[in-house]
């Protein structure tokens, strides 16, 4: 059976990296990590859909893409967190550009609680919807229509504390690790046509970690290894791989992204 997400043997990895002619969904894409993201798939030669809650900061976004790199951004207003938002995002992505070959799902949020018997319903449900139930609707939407065509790659962005979660962002780390399941699975639901891959982040600088205040992350850059923390665009060069036809064969996999902290596991 031949791999639609495979280069020909005769193309080198430059031309195996390029994504020119694909379409590229990030979700949170108008800041941290899936601005480094998006401007990463853009330099790569995608087209690119900046989808996040405030429409203003999509459309500053993607003019910045779209001016120093020449890619078509497309911005749209989505909220993770609401079903609906799943199917009107997909129906823009493919009334504009007609194909998604890559959906990046990395929105997320984590509210900063006192203890765990000060967490709400209102603040678990709320953490619940952004971080795992929305990726899941979007990956059912895209998948499914992804398999019907050419193919393409779901890379889901959740964290290194799903692996040793911790009490002050126990909500968060649950959802995530919701949505690592949900990438097990879809690596073989619509395999071999679409890929489904993870990247786990440790701390980086972006507003999750900046709520806890410089002490905090000046602790977490002394603890590790690489003595930093990590910014947006260490991702970007990850996510450009994963999302093309050099990653063909990475499907299902858990990269850490952490510095090295968590190398034990």
């Amino acid at each position: 059976m031949s791999d639609p997400d495979r280069a020909a043997p005769s193309e080198g990895l430059a031309a195996q990296l390029n994504l020119t002619g694909k379409v590229a969904v990030v979700t949170g894409g108008s800041r941290g990590i899936g601005r480094a993201v998006a401007t990463g798939f853009a330099e790569a030669g995608a087209d690119v859909v900046i989808a996040s809650r405030k429409l203003d900061n999509c459309r500053t976004a993607a003019a910045e893409i779209e001016a120093a790199t020449g890619r078509r951004a497309v911005p749209v207003a989505f909220h993770a967190g609401r079903w609906e938002q799943a199917q009107a995002l997909f129906d823009t992505v493919y009334d504009t550009f007609g194909r998604c070959d890559v959906l990046v799902n990395n929105a997320g949020m984590s509210p900063v609680y006192e203890d765990l018997a000060a967490v709400t319903e209102e603040l678990y449900d709320k953490v619940h919807a952004v971080n795992a139930r929305g990726p899941f609707r979007l990956s059912a939407l895209f998948g499914a229509r992804m398999a019907e065509g050419d193919g393409g790659s779901i890379i889901n962005i959740t964290t290194a504390g799903t692996l040793r979660p911790g009490p002050e962002d126990l909500p968060y780390a649950m959802a995530k690790a919701g949505l690592n399941a949900l990438t097990l699975a879809l690596a073989g639901t619509w395999a071999p046509k679409v890929r489904a891959n993870l990247v786990l982040p440790g701390a980086f600088d972006t507003d999750i970690s900046k709520a806890w205040g410089p002490q905090a992350q000046a602790k977490a850059a002394a603890m590790n290894p690489m003595k930093r923390i990590g910014v947006p665009e260490d991702l970007a060069g990850l996510c450009v791989f994963l999302a093309s036809p050099a990653a063909g064969y990475i499907n299902g996999a858990q990269i850490l992204a952490d510095g090295g902290l968590f190398r034990t596991l």
